[in-house]
């Protein structure tokens, strides 16, 4: 019988260790590949400015140094964040804006990247109001975010915009939902929110 029971322990200690291992190596991996990404612009774009500046390997390739690009990135964005908060820059910044933003062909791609960063972040966070919305059946709730409070433009009155993430995905849907199927989420956070829709429903939501 002791003989017996030892497969079954190695695959209970095998999955606990999966438990464990499988975050941590996914987070590091995706860390790392970001990184790498990041830390690889630089090279090339310097090679192509300035060919004779950082030289080649023996592969013919622009040498590489492990983390500047990154860091040179990282400052980049943070100087630009910084210099933007003063009037002169910021006005410069909101003609370039116009500018892209009337630009046929450039606007589409141009305006839904902005409208996407600035619904996690800034001034104009859309992802803040977190809501149980039913669409299905009355008895069945899902979680969503109101991204428009107002659809008078589609012709519809006393309907929201709601955005539905998928589980485990950075993907959604988005539903025109009446008031009276929308309840907002007032005991828990956004974020909170969003990582439970995100984890399927296993994340625990802190009181």
């Amino acid at each position: 019988m002791k003989f017996r029971s030892i497969p079954g322990k190695l695959f209970k200690y095998f999955l606990q260790g999966l438990i464990i291992l499988a975050p941590i190596t996914i987070t590091i991996w995706a860390v790392l590949t970001f990184f790498n990404w990041i830390d690889g612009i630089l090279p090339n774009l310097i090679h192509n400015l300035f060919p004779k500046f950082i030289g080649v390997d023996e592969y013919g390739n622009p040498k590489r140094f492990p983390g500047l690009g990154f860091a040179i990135v990282i400052v980049l964005v943070l100087m630009v964040g910084y210099v933007s908060s003063s009037f002169v820059v910021s006005r410069l910044v909101d003609l370039f804006d116009s500018i892209l933003e009337k630009t046929p062909g450039i606007k589409v791609i141009y305006s839904t990247v902005k409208d996407f960063f600035e619904a996690f972040a800034g001034n104009k966070r859309k992802f803040d109001k977190s809501v149980l919305v039913s669409i299905e059946s009355p008895k069945v709730w899902r979680v969503g975010f109101i991204t428009q409070q107002e659809l008078l433009q589609f012709g519809l009155e006393d309907y929201v915009s709601v955005y539905v993430p998928q589980s485990y995905a950075f993907t959604g849907n988005l539903f025109f939902v009446s008031k009276d199927r929308v309840r907002l989420l007032t005991d828990i956070s956004s974020t909170d929110a969003m990582k439970f829709a995100i984890s399927g429903g296993v994340t625990e939501i802190d009181e």
